[in-house]
């Protein structure tokens, strides 16, 4: 069975996406102007190693990756490998938890009128920014997750995997996917310029969507007889 031309379609779409999104992305030029460089100094401030407090912020929402690995490369000095596994790492703490225990929390939490208003407003906020993953799944989750925006990440990925009922499992393996295009983005970013984001933003997501379409397409086939 070949792959549909719908597929392919949207494959180019999405490459072109996280291209023109990554040119647009709001990677500050000056991390110590950023909100997470002013939480990493004053972190920095009270005692807490550099590590740690890149870790840290890397987790936060918002601040995510996209904006740890330029205060870890600029602010701090850490080289370009030690950056960005550190800001992967921290950046993927926060998604199993997410993935495992929001419907708990949120379930016990919203007996509140104030947090059952502040769900209320998240879940339909995701709902709204998330169409593709419910749409095209796993693809869509990686996209999601890999375009470094505020609007995008791990977080909001997370909270629509939830949403739309995904599996553990595939939902923790696309958002790490996902991570880890959004940190080649964002450390080329750092390093080289909008040319080398945009450059590592196409060549990752063309592979990624490759391999996931090469793998349907395996398991789309007939067994030989």
């Amino acid at each position: 069975m070949k792959l549909s031309s719908s597929r392919a379609i949207l494959a180019i779409a999405l490459m072109l996406a996280i291209a023109l999104t990554a040119m647009a992305a709001p990677i500050e030029e000056n991390p110590e102007e950023t909100r997470g460089g002013k939480i990493a100094t004053w972190l920095h401030e009270k005692g807490i190693p550099a590590n740690l407090v890149v870790l840290i912020i890397s987790m936060l929402p918002v601040v995510e990756l996209r904006g740890a690995i330029p205060v870890a490369m600029h602010i701090f000095g850490m080289s370009i490998p030690h950056s960005y596994v550190l800001c992967v790492i921290g950046n993927m703490i926060p998604v199993p938890f997410i993935l495992l225990f929001l419907g708990t929390v949120s379930k016990f939490l919203r007996r509140f009128k104030i947090f059952d208003k502040f769900f209320t407003w998240l879940f339909a906020r995701t709902h709204r920014r998330s169409d593709r993953i419910k749409k095209y799944e796993e693809l869509g989750l990686i996209i999601f997750v890999a375009i470094p925006l505020p609007i995008t990440g791990a977080w909001t990925g997370s909270l629509a995997a939830f949403l739309f009922g995904l599996r553990f499992w595939p939902s923790f393996f696309c958002a790490l996917a996902g991570v880890c295009i959004a940190g080649v983005i964002v450390t080329a970013f750092s390093a080289l310029g909008w040319i080398g984001a945009v450059s590592a933003g196409v060549i990752l997501t063309a592979l990624t969507a490759t391999g996931i379409f090469s793998q349907k397409h395996k398991t789309t086939q007939p067994p030989q007889v």
